[in-house]
């Protein structure tokens, strides 16, 4: 384990990363992800579109998976875990609301007889 004092191969230490996140599969993902978006921006700057998030922190370094981590650090990039009930039940009520609105259009909608061509 490193201390403070002493300089670690990497900046910030895994062990300050850990702790912003719940696993270590949690970290990778995370961080591969706004490195991702760390990348596009820098490739998106001279197309002006400003969809993409700017690096939230002032880096030393300039490359993108730094920059995440330090952004992960500064508890600038976060995650939500999200309940898979909670998403299974928000899916069984989308696919149900779709067929409810086609039934109501057409019940609604006069009946005109055969189309003429």
């Amino acid at each position: 384990m490193a201390t403070k004092g002493r300089p670690t191969l990497m900046d910030p230490p895994i062990e300050e990363l850990l702790d912003k996140v719940d696993s270590k599969f949690t970290l990778v993902a995370l961080g591969a992800l706004r490195a991702r978006q760390v990348n596009a921006y820098y490739n998106s700057l001279g197309e002006g579109l400003g969809r993409i998030v700017p690096p939230q922190v002032a880096s030393v370094s300039g490359k993108p998976l730094s920059i995440a981590f330090e952004e992960i650090a500064e508890s600038k990039a976060t995650y939500v875990r999200v309940d898979p009930d909670q998403l299974a039940a928000e899916e069984a009520q989308t696919e149900a609301a779709p067929g409810e609105a086609v039934e109501a259009e057409a019940a609604e909608a006069p009946d005109e007889g055969p189309a003429a061509s």
